[in-house]
């Protein structure tokens, strides 16, 4: 089932327009014969029983995706198939994500509908490390598997599926994920994690108690995936981690050194780069700025959430970075690609933020104008620093003021789509819709063209065509297939 994550930020774990999406996981065919996911029983011998199906969900950022890819991966290399929507299966298991208390609790309402059912349940994911407590007391028989404990993916489920119990959430350094084989939701985009883990010490985000201090994988490990996935068919390949901007910090390395190396791979494929905070862009500008001049693999395509305007604010957020180093990265490479795509993250309603602070935030949108920008309104999350801070606002103020961002930010978008009316060149086709197509450019901009517009019918995924914008809106571009 295709399905596609428009901005992932790996840092909140949300993505775009605020709204998790649920991710199932189709069966298809491994090509490799290896699995270090767990011990492998032959799938008619296990109690009996002579089928072992597993239905997934995954909700959150593209790290997560990337998780329950290699999740199903492992299993089916061990014996069992992945069920399809609406198929009898023995098992269920659920990739969470816990970035809000809005998205917890829309996890604890699919859980406990899971778990209604009668079957089996593994809750993998963030919520299974951040809020292990809660639920074990929520939901004592399901098991639980941490975000880093991937390893024990197979004997969990086996248990699982015997009626035995298991609560893994050891952290391991996570390497094993580029090895095993993976079941991609799309078959033309490959996600490859390039660390786990992070650097930062935000204080309002969970998703560093769930992953830990960073560990960045090895760049001969993540170009042996890529090639395998890109062999495989996939046409874009993202570089997804908790924070793309300090990969290879704990190896010696950088994100530049291993965009280089990925350049010289074979194929026919493109580059996403994944979020990248702003505290770490500094020594990385000007590498990064002439590698998008000189390459053509690499999407002009930059996430960098600044999350608020306030320097007071900023300093609470414990953020590493200020507005004038945000505002520095946005101005270079705006200045040597001008068609950059750029989206950006804000937090509004933070603990003692004024109305000055707010209209800073609304000033730096203004001025820096993303083409993207994800909006979310604060919440305490157990455990983290913010969650003690004095002066939370009124549930009223936070609506007022996304609503405001939102108003501004629609604005903006559809004065840069604006921009590419005319624009021709060639896309990607990477969704197909019951009744229209999308397709990427080099600039990450999604573009759609309606079924009844082709001239030879319709393309398939991973089909690249040359089109002409006609048409624009604030979030999307829509144009014609070109004779």
């Amino acid at each position: 089932m295709p399905n596609t994550l428009e901005l992932s930020n790996d840092r909140s774990e949300i993505s775009i327009d605020s709204k998790e999406k649920e991710l199932h996981l189709a069966s298809s065919e491994s090509q490799m014969d290896s699995n270090d996911y767990g011990d492998s029983t032959d799938s008619k011998s296990l109690n009996g029983i002579s089928s072992r199906k597993v239905w997934i969900e995954a909700y959150g950022c593209s790290a997560n995706v990337a998780d329950s890819q290699a999740i199903a991966g492992a299993l089916s290399t061990s014996g069992f198939e992945i069920a399809e929507e609406d198929e009898e299966h023995d098992l269920n298991i659920i990739v969470t994500c816990s970035v809000k208390d809005t998205t917890e609790h829309r996890m604890l309402s699919r859980i406990k509908t899971l778990s209604s059912t009668g079957k089996p349940l593994i809750i993998a994911g963030c919520l299974a490390k951040t809020e292990t407590a809660k639920l074990e007391r929520l939901f004592s028989g399901a098991s639980l598997l941490g975000p880093r404990s991937l390893t024990k993916t197979v004997s969990c489920a086996n248990a699982a599926i015997r009626g035995i119990k298991s609560i893994e959430l050891e952290d391991t350094d996570g390497r094993e994920k580029l090895n095993v084989p993976r079941v991609r939701i799309n078959p033309i985009v490959s996600i490859i994690q390039i660390g786990v883990g992070c650097m930062s010490e935000c204080s309002f985000c969970q998703t560093k108690l769930a992953k830990g201090q960073i560990t960045s994988y090895r760049i001969g490990d993540i170009l042996r995936a890529i090639e395998n996935d890109t062999r495989d068919g996939c046409r874009e390949v993202w570089l997804s981690s908790t924070d793309n901007g300090c990969y290879g910090f704990d190896l010696g390395t950088d994100i530049i050194e291993l965009l280089r190396k990925c350049e010289s791979i074979a194929g026919d494929f493109r580059i996403r780069i994944g979020m990248m905070n702003p505290m770490y862009m500094g020594p990385l500008k000007g590498r990064l700025i002439s590698l998008l001049e000189e390459s053509r693999r690499i999407y002009r395509f930059l996430h960098i959430p600044v999350q608020s305007g306030s320097e007071r604010i900023l300093r609470s957020m414990k953020r590493g970075h200020t507005v004038k180093m945000y505002k520095g990265v946005v101005e270079s490479f705006r200045d040597k690609c001008p068609d950059i795509t750029i989206g950006t993250d804000i937090i509004v309603g933070f603990p003692g933020e004024s109305e000055r602070d707010f209209e800073n935030s609304l000033q730096l949108i203004s001025e820096s104008k993303p083409d993207i920008v994800n909006c979310s309104r604060y919440s305490a999350r157990p455990g983290t620093s913010a969650s003690l801070l004095e002066g939370r606002l009124a549930t009223e103020v936070a609506k007022d003021r996304s609503a405001r961002v939102h108003e501004l930010v629609t604005k903006i978008t559809r004065e840069r789509n604006m921009q590419w009316i005319g624009w021709k060149g060639s896309i990607v086709i990477d969704e197909v819709n019951q009744n229209f197509v999308q397709g990427r450019n080099y600039a990450y901009k999604p573009i759609f063209i309606r079924k009844g517009d082709f001239i030879n019918g319709s393309p398939q995924l991973g089909d690249q065509i040359m089109v002409q914008v006609q048409y624009y809106t604030s979030r999307a571009l829509e144009a014609v297939e070109l004779g």
